[in-house]
Formats: structure tokens, C-alpha cells, sequence
């Protein structure tokens, strides 16, 4: 990625320095200056990691353009906030706490009798019950998707409020892969045929029909503007990712962009507020196939996985997280070319505590 201002040049400038071949760290040395430039400092610092993951529900499931019916959101909502999803499971490995946020799921009625684990928030703040189905109007109003943007605003400031520098951001919505689809084909101009994919897992004849309703849908509205898009097309998780994503360049705050429909809304945020982009790392390459056209097109680097991932969820995201602290550590402790020229033991810059004991303990 091209450099954006002097802290990334500065960064740059240093990791040249470093005792290895020029650029060998590869995609790593990259994120270091992205951060670096997010953060405006030079060694850039490893930021807390936070997973948000947005549920909504859809109102084109009606169309039967998915292999599960709605009730899933909401039976996945659950075992979320009980810290027993594949991305809680996850964000305990990286590391990360997890806010669910129901930013328009079919319900807000959950099982309160039962604590949240530790590391895991759930904030119950629908903006309305799902969307409308966008094959007979538009998905949402500008003010319900005004106020889903909000929601995602909300959850960045709360996160930098709280020192956490880097967010893994996901969502949960049976039928969001369509809406997704929608938002591809308007905004890049892709067709029903290249944008639609199996999502949560459609045959080929599901896939046909997605097709079929996709090109009615878009025949209904000539909207092209990206927040009039988002209405016409969206869900209340997408706009509030979108949001999210909006707000965290002037928060200073990374954020990890999960896979197909989290990127939708990255393309959304982008056309909204361009700045964004700055802040954006793909995490993950997803297993469906517009998505790739997409990540080019959204020019924000390459994907750190490419493991046909196609949960959502924040799944990718989350696994991304080590990758993203690790990127920061060869410019805190790495020795310099110069140093390595000079002496004939180089001792390490930050040796931690642990790292200089034996196996016994003792120093």
C-alpha cells in the first residue's frame, strides 16, 4: 500500500534498517506501517484487540434465498452471549473480549436468567425487528438505517473509551450473504450471476434462485447512491459495520474487516467516508467467489488468510488478531542492521522477564 504520511514513511524508513534482508518480513513489514500511520507513532504499539460482531435479521429470507430459516440469528445470538460460538471460542485464543451487539434481529426477548461469561458483552439495542424484504420495498428507512449506522459509531467510541486499539469486526444474519450480493452488484456493477454464492450453503439450483430474486430486486430500484443503496439493500448489522468502520480513522483505531458481507460494508463506509480506508485490513479471502473482485476493487491490501472461510461471524477476523500484534514486535525488539555490523553479540532490545529465565525458574 502506498505511504500516507510521515509516521508511516518513518516506520518504513525503520524496518530498512532492521538486521534482515530489505522487505523479507513481507505482508507483516506492511501492517507495521499501516499501524503506525493509524496509530500516529513510530514504533507503532501493539493495540488491545476487541471482537464486535452485529446481528440482524432479514426480511428477503421470505424469498427462501438461504439454506436456514431466520430463527438461526437468534438461536446463534444465544450461543454467543453463553461464549460457546466458534468466534468467542476464538477471541479466547487471540486474546480479545467480544461485545454481540443485536443491531436488528427478529427479537430482542434472551434468556437473561443466565450470566455472560467473562469476556463477553451483549448489548441488546435492535433498531427495528429485521428489515423489510428489499424484493418488494426498500430494506430499511433512512432513519432506521441512519440509526444502525449510529450503533456502530457508538461501539468504536466505547471501544476507544476503553483503550482498545484494534477491532475484529463480524456479523450475524441468515440472509445477509443476498444482501451482500445486492450491495456488490449496485456498487461495483458486478452482475446477480457473478455475486451470488452458495452462502450458508445453497446447491446449485438455491444458487439460480438467489440469481433470479437478486435481478428482480435490482430491477425494482435505480438507487446509487451508496446510503441510499445501503436502504435499499442493506441490514441493520451491514449499516451498522459500515458505521463502525466510519468512525475509526478519526478514533485512531484498526480494524480487521472479516470476509463477504463484512467487506460489503467496508465498500459502503468507503464511498461514504474515504478517510476509512486508512484504517481497513483484510483479514480473510472468502469462499465466495465475488469476493476477491471485490478486495481489489475496495484496494486495501491483501488478505491475511486465504482459508475458505465462510462462517462470518468475525471468524476470520478473529483469527487474523495474532498476525496484527505480531506486526509490531520486530520494530520494538528486532536489532538494527548497524548494531549487527558493529558488535559480535547483540543482546535483545525489550528481553522479557520469562524470556530470560531457565527452565527451572531462575535467572
Amino acid at each position: 500500500m502506498p505511504i500516507r504520511c510521515e509516521t508511516e514513511e518513518k516506520a518504513k524508513r525503520m524496518l530498512g534498517g532492521l538486521a534482515k534482508p530489505p522487505g523479507s518480513l513481507g505482508r507483516l513489514e506492511s501492517l507495521c506501517v499501516q499501524l503506525a500511520g493509524i496509530q500516529g507513532v513510530c514504533p507503532p504499539i501493539a493495540p488491545r484487540p476487541r471482537v464486535v460482531v452485529f446481528a440482524g435479521d432479514h426480511g428477503i429470507t421470505a424469498e427462501k434465498i438461504s439454506a436456514y430459516p431466520s430463527a438461526v440469528t437468534l438461536s446463534m445470538i444465544e450461543t454467543m452471549r453463553l461464549g460457546k460460538a466458534a468466534v468467542t471460542v476464538l477471541a479466547r485464543q487471540s486474546g480479545a473480549d467480544v461485545e454481540v451487539v443485536n443491531a436488528g434481529a427478529s427479537s430482542k426477548d434472551f434468556d437473561k436468567s443466565q450470566a455472560l461469561p467473562k469476556g463477553v458483552k451483549f448489548y441488546n439495542e435492535p433498531v427495528q425487528l429485521g428489515t423489510n424484504n428489499f424484493l418488494k420495498t426498500d430494506a430499511m428507512d433512512k432513519k432506521s438505517c441512519k440509526a444502525a449506522i449510529a450503533l456502530g459509531r457508538a461501539a468504536v467510541r466505547r471501544a476507544k473509551n476503553e483503550g482498545v486499539g484494534l477491532l475484529a469486526i463480524g456479523e450475524l444474519g441468515i440472509g445477509n450473504t443476498t444482501s451482500a450480493s445486492a450491495l456488490y452488484c449496485r456498487l461495483l456493477g458486478m452482475s446477480p450471476q457473478q455475486a451470488a454464492g452458495p452462502g450458508t450453503g445453497l446447491d446449485k439450483t438455491g444458487v439460480q434462485h438467489k440469481v433470479a430474486v437478486l435481478s428482480r430486486a435490482l430491477a425494482r430500484t435505480g438507487a446509487k447512491d451508496p446510503f441510499e443503496v445501503l436502504c435499499a439493500f442493506g441490514g441493520y448489522e451491514i449499516a451498522a459495520m459500515a458505521g463502525a468502520m466510519m468512525e475509526a480513522a478519526p478514533c485512531r483505531i484498526a480494524v480487521l474487516v472479516d470476509g463477504f458481507i463484512s467487506t460489503a460494508a467496508a465498500l459502503v463506509a468507503s464511498r461514504m467516508a474515504p478517510e476509512c480506508k486508512t484504517c481497513l485490513i483484510p483479514a480473510t479471502k472468502s469462499a465466495e467467489p465475488a469476493h476477491g473482485l471485490a478486495l481489489r476493487q475496495l484496494d486495501i491490501g491483501t488478505p491475511l488468510l486465504d482459508w475458505q472461510l465462510r462462517l462470518g461471524e468475525a471468524s476470520g477476523a478473529t483469527l487474523a488478531i495474532p498476525l496484527v500484534l505480531a506486526s509490531v514486535r520486530p520494530l520494538q525488539e528486532m536489532a538494527t542492521l548497524a548494531e549487527v555490523l558493529s558488535a559480535g553479540q547483540i543482546k535483545a532490545k525489550n528481553p522479557t522477564a520469562d524470556e530470560n529465565k531457565s527452565p527451572n525458574g531462575n535467572p
